[in-house]
C-alpha cells in the first residue's frame, strides 16, 4: 500500500513517472477502474485490516483519543484484523512499514495478529531521519528510537531510507519462512507521503521535465491516457484546473515547483523500484507463481498546506540542503501538482469526492494460484477498501471467526472480489464515506457528497466520475433520499458530528499533559 498516492500517479493508471515494475504486475493482472479508500490515512488502514468501515472499528479520525469508543487511538478488539484471520488456517503473518493505528503495546501489530513486525508504530514523517515518536520497532522492541541517526541494521553500508529499509526487512522474513506454510506480507508504505523526502539519483531523472509547461500538459496527458486505456468513459470530463496559469508564475516559481514535483517522482519511482526487489525475491525463491499480490493507495494526494505546499517558496532548490532530509512538517507537493496527481478527478486526500478517495487498485496472481485472471485485464466493478479482507480471506480459505479476544466480533461489512477477478460482471453497490464533517454515499451510480459544513451535491458517475455537474437542483427527491440512507448508516457506525469530536479529543489531549 502506497501512502498519498493520487489515482493517476502510477504509468500503468495514466502518468509518465517510470513505475515499470507495478506496470509490469498490470499488464499481467487486473486493474480496478472504480476501487475506493476512505480518503485518510488511519481509517484506510483501519478498514484494510478489518472490513469494517473505520467508525467501527474505533478509527473514525486519525490516533487519539476522544472518549467515544469509535474515535480511538488504536482497533478494537471486536473487529478481527485480516491477519488474525488467515493465521487461523496456518497463515504466517508478516508486516514491514507503516502501521499508523496504535503506539501501545496492546495495540501493536504483533498484538493484532502479525508474527513479524519491522517499522513505524505511529506515522512516519522522514524517510532519512527519526523524528518524534516515529520509534522504528522490531516486533515489540524498539530499535532505533527518535532522534537517533537510524542504521539498515541488515545493510549498514546503505544510507538508511524507510522505502528501501522496509523491503529489506520484509525480504527479511521471507527468508526467515518455511516455505511448507502459506504466508501474508502486508507492505505498508510511507511514500509518497510528505516531506518531500527523495534519493538525489532519483530526483534526477525527472529535473527539469516540467518547468517549461507545467501542470496542465501533465493532466491532460494523464487524461488521455486514462480515456485510451479504458479506465474512465469518454464522456468523463476533465475537472477544470485547481490551480493558477502556469504563464503567471515567475521564472522562480516555476523552478521551485518543478524541484518539488522531481522529488515527488523521484519518491515514487524509488516505490516501484522496491515493488520490483520484492517481486524479484520472490521469483527467485521460488514463490511467486503461487502468490497473489494487490497493489492499492490509502488516499488521494494531498494538498497540504495550500498551493505551494508546507512551506510554500520559504522551501526551494536554493535552501534544499536545509530542508532536503529534514522531517516532520517540512515541505509537501502543494495543491497544484495534487491537483495533477488526482487527474481527472476533484479535490484532495481527507475529503470525500474522488480526488479524495479514489485509489488504484491492481491484482496479479501467479499462474499456480488458481485465479486465472486475463492478463491486462479491467474492471468496472465498484469496490472499497474494506473489501480486501473477505477477499483474502476468501482467497486463503479462512472464515472470520463470531468470537475473539474473549468478545463477539462485528460482522464484516465488505464483499469478496474474488468473482470479479474471475470475470465476474459489475454488480451495484451502496457505499459510504465519513471523515471530519466530510461525508458521502454511493448508490448504484448516483453520488451524494459534500465538503464539512456544505450543502450536499449530488452526480451521476455513469456519466460524471468527474463530479463536474452537481444535479442536487434537479433532484432534491434523489438527494432526500440518499441523505436518509447516509444518515442511517452514521447512526449505525457511529459516526458523530465533527465539532463535537474535535472539541472531545482536545479536552483528552489537556488531560493527558496534566497528569505528566
Amino acid at each position: 500500500m502506497a501512502d498519498d498516492m493520487g489515482y493517476s500517479d502510477l504509468g500503468c493508471y495514466g502518468s509518465g513517472i517510470d513505475t515499470p515494475h507495478i506496470d509490469q504486475l498490470a499488464s499481467k493482472g487486473l486493474r480496478f477502474s472504480q476501487f475506493h479508500n476512505t480518503g485518510r490515512c488511519c481509517p484506510s488502514r483501519a478498514s484494510l485490516l478489518t472490513g469494517l468501515y473505520s467508525h467501527q472499528a474505533g478509527v473514525g479520525h486519525m490516533m487519539g483519543k476522544s472518549g467515544f469508543p469509535e474515535y480511538d487511538d488504536q482497533l478494537r478488539f471486536d473487529a478481527v484484523t485480516l491477519p488474525e484471520v488467515l493465521r487461523s488456517t496456518g497463515y504466517r503473518t508478516y508486516m514491514s512499514g507503516k502501521w499508523h493505528l496504535g503506539w501501545s503495546d496492546e495495540g501493536s501489530p504483533n498484538a493484532r495478529g502479525f508474527d513479524r513486525f519491522y517499522g513505524h508504530r505511529g506515522y512516519v514523517d522522514s524517510y532519512f531521519t527519526i523524528v518524534p515518536r516515529t520509534d522504528i520497532y522490531i516486533d515489540n522492541k524498539i530499535v532505533l528510537p527518535a532522534g537517533k541517526a537510524p542504521i539498515n541494521q541488515l545493510h549498514p553500508e546503505k544510507e538508511f531510507y524507510t522505502t528501501d529499509a522496509y523491503t529489506d526487512y520484509a525480504i527479511h522474513f521471507l527468508n526467515e519462512h518455511d516455505q511448507e506454510k502459506p504466508f501474508f506480507l502486508y507492505m505498508a508504505y510511507n511514500a509518497p507521503h510528505f516531506p518531500l523526502h527523495a534519493l538525489p539519483e532519483d530526483t534526477a531523472k525527472y529535473r527539469g521535465r516540467f518547468r517549461e509547461k507545467g501542470w496542465d500538459p501533465q493532466r491532460e496527458n494523464r487524461y488521455n491516457k486514462l480515456v485510451h486505456a479504458g479506465l474512465i468513459g469518454k464522456d468523463t470530463a476533465l475537472s477544470l484546473r485547481d490551480s493558477p496559469d502556469w504563464s503567471s508564475l515567475s521564472d522562480e516559481v516555476k523552478d521551485e515547483l518543478d524541484h518539488k514535483f522531481a522529488l515527488y517522482c523521484g519518491i515514487i519511482d524509488r516505490l516501484d523500484q522496491n515493488v520490483g526487489r520484492l517481486v524479484a525475491h520472490l521469483e527467485k525463491s521460488g514463490q511467486l507463481e503461487n502468490t497473489v499480490i494487490l497493489f492499492l493507495s490509502d488516499n488521494g494526494s494531498t494538498k497540504e498546506t495550500g498551493m505551494f505546499g508546507i512551506g510554500g517558496h520559504d522551501v526551494n532548490p536554493d535552501n534544499y540542503d536545509e530542508w532536503g532530509r529534514k522531517g516532520g512538517w517540512t515541505s509537501s507537493l502543494g495543491q497544484g501538482w495534487a491537483n495533477v496527481a488526482n487527474t481527472p478527478f476533484r479535490r484532495y486526500k481527507r475529503e470525500n469526492h474522488e480526488g479524495g478517495t479514489s485509489s488504484p487498485l491492481i491484482i496479479w496472481s501467479g499462474r499456480k494460484s488458481g485465479l486465472g485472471i486475463i492478463p491486462g485485464s479491467l474492471t468496472h466493478q465498484v469496490a472499497h477498501i474494506i473489501d480486501i479482507l473477505p477477499t483474502l480471506a476468501d482467497l486463503g480459505g479462512a472464515l472470520v471467526p463470531n468470537h475473539l479476544h474473549g468478545v463477539k466480533q462485528k460482522t464484516k461489512e465488505g464483499r469478496s472480489l474474488v468473482p470479479h477477478l474471475k470475470g465476474a460482471s459489475p454488480t451495484p453497490r451502496t457505499l459510504y464515506w465519513e471523515h471530519e464533517g466530510h461525508r458521502a454515499v454511493r448508490s448504484g451510480d448516483m453520488k451524494l457528497v459534500a465538503l464539512s459544513g456544505q450543502p450536499w451535491e449530488l452526480y451521476d458517475l455513469s456519466k460524471d466520475r468527474s463530479e463536474t455537474v452537481d444535479l442536487a437542483g434537479r433532484q432534491p427527491q434523489t438527494v432526500k433520499r440518499l441523505e436518509s440512507t447516509w444518515n442511517a448508516w452514521a447512526t449505525r457506525v457511529g459516526v458523530r458530528p465533527w465539532n463535537e469530536v474535535a472539541e472531545a479529543m482536545k479536552t483528552m489531549r489537556r488531560k493527558a499533559r496534566g497528569k505528566k
